[in-house]
């Protein structure tokens, strides 16, 4: 006899139908074939073991399963189930009728419970795409796939359960959650506040710029000047995320096996941190069977590198087309995966190997040519592409001790907000979300400056050799300066602010 179920396959971060056939004839053979990799071979010795364990018969006949179609590669646990269900149903132990509404997902133990997946969300919205009534998958996936409105999602923490439903002797409860509940919280109270840094107001000022715009952004200063700090805070002025950006985040860690059965859905930006040592495949993803790395974990959240320069150089340099396309797209043989990867980059670094050059108060041990051969671990291409460049200087005794309240993050963060905004309205047909997001025709759209704005802009390429790159980088800058003092117009004084934000070019550029 043969029967259809129906599982899915994650490329990438999306999902797509794999339909697999169960021919049960005379004979005593086993044959899986489709193009599935070790994990589901062994699948037979899971399969085996469960109905064995749950009274269930394994069918000691030919038992033919196919996977199609057969040119993708079937990887993981997750084909335990449909596989299950269809040699079931083709030996008459269940029934088939409802076979074709459901997309089955699911990894068996030897008892027969069903274990938890990787990419629950992406076969959820690919269930609800292709039109299927709904999604039976373990129950540890049940809050994250239940983010999908207009389709069942029924969590089973057993096969039996499966079996009772597809029987219709008891039916599975779907699980629904409303996303506009999780996006209409109230606001949350982070751990880290702006309120907590004393001084740094021009620092500060530069990461309002940052967040209001979605630009890259890179600290230079002494040990203990504060970058990481600052850079930990930024996250709290940040503006809330969109229902899509929410789920597309969501989709990438669950494909990665990063969220957490008590934390089902990102409901915050991501921040990542990377230690130094990070290889370049797991910066920007890719491996024998591909997993979206750190750029792509940290899809509308932040990339904080910390130490910049310590980073090994190829490290860093695969990041560049990246940082222009937001996206990354790994190739093989066979097949291609793209991820997303529109982040927002945060580098500290020191300004020496001592640390201290240009320090107003301490001595540096470094010469020129040590200073010189650390700066250029950071490539000027790289450079480029960080539209605000800061030195944060050490804070003062006054400065640390003083009573005054500082402003805090939720002050900040309106205006941020207000300024996004803006930037929403104006690319409302565009897939375009923030201004560092512009590409050439956007910025000569949006980024008419007068006469006088124009000049100094043409003072501040020729005195700092500025490339094309940075020329679009600071009108992109000024752009948001603008949104921030809600001015229709750039004026002057936005590209003035914007150049300050380029000072570093010739320093590291070099």
């Amino acid at each position: 006899m043969l029967v259809k179920t129906y599982g899915a396959a994650v490329q990438g971060i999306d999902a797509s139908v794999i339909t697999i056939e169960v021919n049960i004839a005379n004979g005593i053979n086993y044959f899986l074939v489709g193009l599935p990799d070790s994990a589901v071979k062994e699948s037979q010795q899971r399969i085996k073991a469960a109905l064995q364990n749950n009274d269930l018969r394994f069918p000691g006949k030919e038992i033919t399963i196919n996977m199609a179609p057969a040119d993708i590669r079937k990887e993981g646990s997750l084909f335990d189930l449909p596989i299950t269900v269809g040699i079931l149903s083709a030996s008459g132990q269940i029934s088939f009728e409802r076979l074709e509404d459901y997309i089955l997902v699911g990894e068996l133990s030897l008892d027969g419970e069903l274990k938890p997946i990787n990419g629950a969300l992406s076969v959820a919205l690919m269930a609800k795409k292709e039109g299927y009534k709904g999604i039976i998958l373990p129950e540890e996936n049940g809050l994250e796939a239940g983010l999908v409105k207009g389709i069942d999602v029924l969590p089973a923490n057993n096969l039996k359960t499966v079996i009772d439903h597809l029987n219709d002797k008891k039916e599975i409860e779907p699980i629904q959650w409303q996303l506009e509940s999780i996006l209409n919280r109230k606001g949350k109270k982070y751990m880290n506040d702006f309120n907590d840094v004393k001084g740094q107001l021009n620092v500060k000022r530069a990461f309002e710029i940052a967040a209001a715009g979605g630009h890259n952004i890179i600290l230079i200063g002494p040990p203990g000047s504060g970058k990481s700090m600052l850079a930990k805070r930024l996250p709290s002025i940040l503006p809330p995320m969109t229902n899509d950006e929410l789920l597309e985040s969501t989709k990438i860690h669950s494909v990665a096996g990063k969220v957490k059965k008590d934390q089902f859905i990102l409901a915050e930006r991501p921040f990542r941190k990377p230690h130094h040592t990070i290889s370049d495949v797991a910066l920007v993803g890719g491996g024998g069977y591909p997993q979206p790395g750190e750029i792509s974990l940290a899809h509308n959240g932040i990339l904080f590198l910390d130490e910049l320069p310590e980073y090994k150089r190829t490290v860093l340099e695969v990041m560049r087309q990246p940082m222009e396309d937001r996206v990354v797209t790994i190739s093989r043989a066979k097949f291609t995966v793209d991820y997303p990867a529109c982040f927002m980059l945060v580098a500290a670094m020191n300004p020496c190997p001592c640390g201290f050059f240009n320090h107003p108060e301490k001595e540096c041990s470094c010469n020129s040519h040590t200073v010189q051969r650390y700066l250029s671990k950071v490539s000027g291409p790289l450079m480029d592409r960080i539209d605000l460049h800061i030195e944060v200087t050490p804070v003062n005794f006054d400065d640390l001790h003083e009573r005054v309240d500082q402003e805090s993050s939720s002050k900040i963060r309106k205006r941020v907000i207000n300024a996004r905004k803006k930037q929403l309205a104006r690319f409302i047909n565009s897939n375009i979300h923030a201004n560092a997001q512009m590409d050439s025709r956007e910025i000569r759209n949006h980024c008419d400056i007068d006469k006088e704005a124009t000049q100094l802009l043409k003072m501040a390429m020729e005195n700092l050799g500025l490339s094309a790159r940075a020329h679009d980088r600071i009108l992109k800058v000024s752009r948001t300066i603008a949104d921030l003092d809600d001015s229709d117009s750039i004026l002057s004084q936005h590209i003035s602010e914007a150049i300050k934000y380029r000072s570093l070019d010739k320093l590291i550029g070099g």
